[in-house]
């Protein structure tokens, strides 16, 4: 039942999203053909700002692109993944010789070559000319583009961060090739694939096999994932896998839940401020741009620091908060709860009483800081 609800609510999403789909035709001189793209950005998406997003290449754009939308959207409108650029490439009448491939090599030639080539020397750019993209790049595709997605893997430098493989139709050696390059990949790498019980039974068995692999590469730099789907057929499953691929990638972007609080941060060594800085560090080195700390999890960190009777932490975190969030009612919070803490109450009620006149927050209003105020002149 909450999956289907969640479903409608994806569907009723992305629908209020697809008259904002860009159309656009790139002149390609490796193709010597015009192509058409479809292209969703992010929500008030400024172009003259300085915000990068992760740029998403959606294969068989002509029926993938606005699922993978209406779930980009849902996910980043509830912070369990950036704001992202998804764009899409139409295949419908071109599928066949667009993936093709040597039938003595098993690599993209002929058209599948020129067809390679065009992603990565002509729509990437296009993207990163016209829109704020940044480096974090994940390509998706289905059947025969899942793949040859993993082409771009062999490059020397991989064009992509993440690739998300759905029931791929596997070439020949692929699944040994793709073995041998996923134990050597230079920098961090997502790999999700994905089958269902009721796949194409020649497909699944590869997929399996190819899953037998790949759980057994021993490479710090590779963070796989595979699922098969209970009653999931070769369509179906897309839409089951998708949403499951961008929890994947996104993991540690997530706000901190109630797991990560108790499993985590309250059995972190250092200071529960120690934690929350690593996070932030970390989240920047894998996905390469820099998350603002979103107010949930300062919220978690003051709830440990002051589990732990961390004032030190309480302190750092009072800190942070005056600095992102000068202008909102969190910095008198965090500020009053530090000298509360430290046994200050006048500096205390300084900073709620401070604080009546700022913004409200997602978790803080004027009642709560009333209430703070109240309780400590009584």
């Amino acid at each position: 039942m909450n999956r289907l609800i969640c479903l409608f609510a994806a569907i009723l999403t992305s629908s209020t999203f697809y008259s904002q789909v860009i159309y656009e035709t790139i002149e390609s001189s490796k193709l010597g053909a015009s192509r058409e793209i479809k292209i969703q950005l992010p929500r008030n998406y400024d172009p003259e700002g300085d915000i990068l997003y992760p740029l998403i290449v959606v294969m068989d754009g002509d029926y993938m692109f606005e699922p993978i939308i209406g779930n980009v959207d849902y996910h980043s409108y509830w912070g369990d993944m950036p704001k992202s650029i998804v764009v899409g490439i139409n295949q419908s009448e071109t599928r066949d010789s667009d993936l093709s491939y040597s039938g003595e090599t098993y690599f993209p030639s002929d058209e599948g070559a020129l067809f390679f080539e065009f992603i990565s020397m002509e729509v990437i750019p296009y993207m990163n000319e016209r829109y704020l993209t940044s480096n974090f790049r994940i390509v998706i595709g289905h059947d025969q583009s899942a793949n040859f997605l993993n082409y771009y893997l062999f490059k020397e430098k991989p064009l992509f961060r993440g690739y998300i493989a759905l029931s791929p139709d596997l070439s020949p050696e692929m699944a040994n090739r793709l073995s041998e390059r996923l134990s050597s990949v230079p920098e961090d790498t997502f790999y999700y694939l994905a089958t269902g019980d009721n796949d194409v039974d020649q497909l699944k068995e590869s997929i399996t096999a190819l899953d037998n692999n790949l759980k057994g590469i021993e490479n710090p730099k590779l963070h796989y994932r595979f699922d098969n789907f209970q009653d999931a057929d070769h369509y179906s499953l897309v839409g089951l896998g998708i949403p499951k691929a961008i929890n994947e990638i996104f993991g540690l972007y997530k706000p901190i839940n109630r797991q990560e609080y108790n499993d985590k941060i309250l059995t972190y060594e250092g200071s529960p401020y120690e934690y929350l800085m690593k996070k932030y560090e970390d989240i920047e080195f894998f996905y390469g741009f820099e998350k603002k700390v979103v107010e949930n999890d300062i919220r978690a960190i003051s709830a440990a620091a002051r589990k732990k009777g961390d004032l030190d932490a309480m302190k750092d975190l009072a800190r942070l908060a005056d600095k992102e969030y000068s202008d909102s009612m969190i910095s008198a919070y965090y500020n009053g709860l530090y000298y509360e803490m430290d046994g200050n109450i006048k500096k205390a009620l300084q900073k709620y009483q401070s604080g009546l006149l700022l913004q409200e927050s997602e978790f803080i209003n004027k009642d709560m800081l009333l209430d703070k105020i109240y309780d400590l002149k009584e």
